[in-house]
């Protein structure tokens, strides 16, 4: 009686013991009494992913396939020429992602074109990688290669001195075109036979103020030149003419600088500063054409009350007399008066 409760007792344990590994493992499903059960649909004969022939594989083993012979190609790095320079392109960085198990079900779609074909025929058929990728991403990672390869076209400058123009040419720059680096690039993410390498090109700028442009942008210069006592005329920056003045005196310097033709008068009035120089007339106003006016027949202001003007001596031509204007000989001033226009610039050294 002992051992026969020993046996069933130890089968019971045996039993308690067995029966989780039995939960754990379950046995596959058996189909019901007649259903045969159906095979994996494979992919037709001839039908390619990506240049990768997946013809009679299932989706699954396809996907498998796929991922392992295009993954890595699709997501490495992307070099882009630009301009003698190199720059790397990682895939990831624009959210690149390559989707092996989409690729092989548009596989298995496009063999079912090939249901009706006779095989002797051999036709094939290859259907593209299922990829995405930000374009957003794409379009800034372009934009910051195009600011580092971006030439700036630099314009033509004028310098002005008293006796001559000083010109400094111009020269284009170079700007990357984006749109055709994004297309390049969104070719090789696409294709994975692709050569991982692009070019990026560049269109030329022109500058905004060319070398010729400057002729037209100074269309006349005047030039006062203090210690030569000469004013100089330049018209399209080439050498026009040039007249004998004389200017301020000492404690009345004629101010320096880089200033603009402001008014233009025919027999101006004179108004006199509050000056103890201007003796009887100080505060007054001398109208045009009087003979005790000392701004004989034009007037051509610069600044502060400063101007070009004829004068009733003709003898301090040449000489440091004036209270800071430019005298000229009557004759001298009317010459030049329709040859300068309001704005010219003048510089006064």
């Amino acid at each position: 009686m002992r051992k026969v409760a020993t046996g069933v007792a130890a089968a019971v344990l045996f039993g308690a013991c067995a029966w989780p590994a039995a939960a754990q493992s379950p046995a596959p499903p058996v189909p019901p009494p007649g259903v045969v059960p159906q095979p994996a649909p494979t992919i037709a004969a001839g039908v390619r992913a990506g240049g990768v022939g997946v013809g009679g594989l299932t989706v699954e083993q396809a996907t498998a396939k796929l991922a392992t012979a295009l993954g890595p190609r699709l997501r490495a790095p992307i070099t882009v020429r630009v301009a003698r320079k190199r720059f790397r392109v990682r895939p990831r960085r624009l959210g690149f992602r390559f989707d092996a198990a989409r690729t092989a079900r548009r596989a298995l779609k496009a063999g079912l074109a090939l249901a009706d074909v006779d095989p002797a025929i051999g036709e094939t058929v290859d259907v593209p990688v299922a990829v995405s990728f930000s374009r957003k991403r794409l379009r800034g990672h372009v934009s910051g290669l195009a600011r580092r390869v971006l030439v700036a076209p630099r314009n033509a400058t004028l310098r002005i001195t008293v006796r001559r123009m000083v010109r400094r040419r111009s020269y284009g720059g170079r700007k990357l075109v984006e749109y055709r680096l994004r297309a390049a690039i969104a070719r090789v993410l696409r294709e994975p036979r692709a050569r991982r390498a692009v070019t990026g090109q560049r269109r030329r700028l022109r500058a905004a103020v060319t070398y010729r442009a400057l002729a037209r942008l100074y269309p006349t210069v005047v030039t006062i030149d203090r210690g030569g006592f000469r004013l100089r005329l330049f018209k399209r920056l080439r050498y026009d003419r040039s007249y004998p003045i004389a200017v301020g005196a000492a404690g009345y310097d004629t101010p320096t600088g880089l200033f603009r033709i402001r008014t233009k008068q025919v027999n101006p009035a004179w108004h006199a500063p509050n000056r103890p120089w201007a003796g009887s007339y100080a505060g007054r106003t001398v109208p045009g054409g009087a003979p005790d006016n000392p701004l004989k027949a034009r007037w051509l202001g610069i600044a502060n009350g400063v101007g070009i003007h004829g004068t009733a001596e003709p003898w301090s031509i040449g000489s440091r007399a004036s209270h800071g204007c430019i005298r000229m000989r009557v004759p001298d001033v009317i010459d030049l008066y329709p040859r300068v226009p309001v704005g010219a610039p003048t510089l006064i050294r």
